[in-house]
């Protein structure tokens, strides 16, 4: 049959037809689609709400397409024709984003591989912003004054959630690499998916009726709202008011991640948190496991100094109140009190000894006086002095003047004896007399005899007058054999 033709006859011929029929073109649309690969051609697709047409604009044809100026005309280099200045800038390749409104100048071309047909743009002029851009800015305009972007009213997400809903597709690329990075991150959570569409005219619908229901259930502790990549017009749903006030109204915190990193949504910006795709958000939520690890060994250490200080401050607090224990118990107070009574009665003991002795000095002195008056070498010397006297008469005087002589002067003798004699005595017995009364002045002496000596337990004085007390005064009384511990009880000082 020579009407049947092959892929590439019929390719090649619809090709021929369709270049030999637009030469070239000015399309005028709405830029989706963007993309610019490392080569440096844009690719974009070209819409105006009914149809799309796919546009290749080569690196070689992004220069500056300005309209020449000859004095004050402008000639298109396109066309060589003039120009009425209507506005329209020329882009390079750089300058044109998503939602623009661009005016494409160039020659349609069937790409045969894939049997698409597309325009080869030669010139591209912004013509202003598309009406999805538009709609997209008033929304944004209406809703910040409406206070729906307010930091204040944003809540902070928790840190390592365990118990997440997702409201997106069941079946999209989204889920599957929110589930992927979830799993090797946190401590481990539940995460429940609420499927919704994520395109189309019923997908704001659905995710805002999703939002409220997680609200409502209680059961999660963060909504995660997110959705792969696409054009403006296919995350439409995401910059609705119908979504944006789902998300202003609900009580738990909300994280987004919709699209790719340029891509910014009105859900976004009411959003407590945005991430810039769903893998981020997953991130956003879970720690890796290595910094929980290394938290949990800074978090390990800290305890450790800080149980250290604190045994080390309760161990000087106890060793401070051990050692004011001591001071103040009633056996250290005892001790002290037996100290100074020990020191009390050295120096009673060391007064009563010096005065003791003082007094034996004082008696050995007058006792040697005595002897030294009246002692039995002074008589001696005497009566060698007598006799050498009595010698001396004999031969002044003669025998018989010698003999009256030596009797009176035996019987001066015997008189003399007798009196030294007495005298000594006399002073023995004053020497016997100062002994008992020095014996008398020894502080001991008496409580040999049964007395006791009293002393005041408050101050250490001798108590001599019971005025110095009253009834309840502790008593410390010394005895021969010991001490006794006493109240008073009643005072009765002597009449007058």
């Amino acid at each position: 049959m020579s009407n049947i033709l092959t892929v590439s006859e019929l390719t090649k011929s619809v090709k021929a037809l369709l270049e030999a029929e637009f030469p070239f073109v000015w399309v005028r649309g709405q830029v989706s689609n963007l993309a610019r690969p490392a080569s440096g051609h844009v690719y974009f697709t070209l819409t105006d709400g009914d149809a799309a047409l796919s546009v290749v604009w080569f690196k070689s044809s992004q220069r500056s397409a300005e309209p020449v100026r000859l004095g004050a005309d402008k000639v298109n280099p396109l066309t060589g024709e003039i120009e009425e200045d209507e506005g329209g800038t020329a882009l390079t390749g750089s300058g044109l984003e998503d939602g623009m409104e661009v005016l494409c100048a160039g020659r349609l071309n069937v790409y045969e591989p894939r049997g698409q047909y597309q325009l080869v743009a030669e010139l591209v002029q912004a013509q202003g912003v598309g009406d999805l851009a538009m709609a997209f800015e008033a929304l944004k305009k209406k809703l910040a004054a409406k206070g729906y972007f307010d930091e204040d009213r944003k809540l902070e997400l928790p840190r390592d959630p365990r118990r997440v809903a997702v409201v997106t597709s069941r079946t999209g690329a989204a889920i599957r690499d929110f589930l992927r990075i979830a799993d090797t991150r946190g401590t481990g959570a539940e995460i429940r998916i609420y499927p919704v569409l994520v395109q189309g005219d019923r997908a704001p619908a659905q995710i805002a009726a999703a939002l409220d229901m997680v609200d409502g259930e209680g059961w999660a502790e963060v909504a995660v709202l997110i959705r792969g990549g696409g054009s403006l017009e296919d995350l439409w749903a995401f910059n609705t008011e119908e979504v944006a006030d789902a998300i202003y109204r609900a009580r738990l915190p909300v994280l987004t991640g919709v699209g790719h990193e340029p891509d910014v949504s009105i859900a976004d910006f009411v959003a407590d948190k945005r991430a810039a795709t769903p893998t981020h958000a997953a991130q956003e939520l879970w720690p890796t496991r290595e910094t929980l690890a290394q938290q949990v060994d800074v978090l390990d250490l800290g305890l450790n100094r800080a149980y250290a200080a604190w045994l080390a401050g309760k161990e000087g607090e106890f060793e401070h109140l051990r050692k004011a224990l001591v001071w103040l118990s009633p056996q250290r107070r005892l001790e002290r009190m037996e100290d100074r009574f020990s020191a009390l009665m050295s120096r009673l003991q060391g007064a009563g000894l010096d005065h003791y002795f003082e007094r034996a000095e004082q008696g050995a002195r007058a006792a040697g006086g005595l002897s030294r008056a009246f002692g039995t070498h002074r008589l001696d010397r005497l009566s060698h002095d007598a006799a050498g006297l009595a010698h001396r008469l004999n031969r002044a005087f003669g025998p018989g003047r010698v003999d009256g002589l030596a009797g009176a002067v035996d019987g001066l003798g015997r008189r003399l004896d007798k009196s030294g004699r007495g005298g000594a005595e006399g002073a023995a017995q004053r020497l016997a007399v100062l002994e008992t009364a020095l014996r008398g002045l020894d502080p001991e002496g008496p409580l040999k005899r049964g007395y006791a000596l009293v002393r005041v337990a408050g101050t250490g004085e001798f108590l001599r007058d019971p005025r110095r007390v009253t009834a309840g005064d502790a008593l410390d009384i010394t005895v021969r054999d010991g001490r006794v511990a006493a109240t008073v009880t009643d005072t009765r000082p002597n009449e007058e």
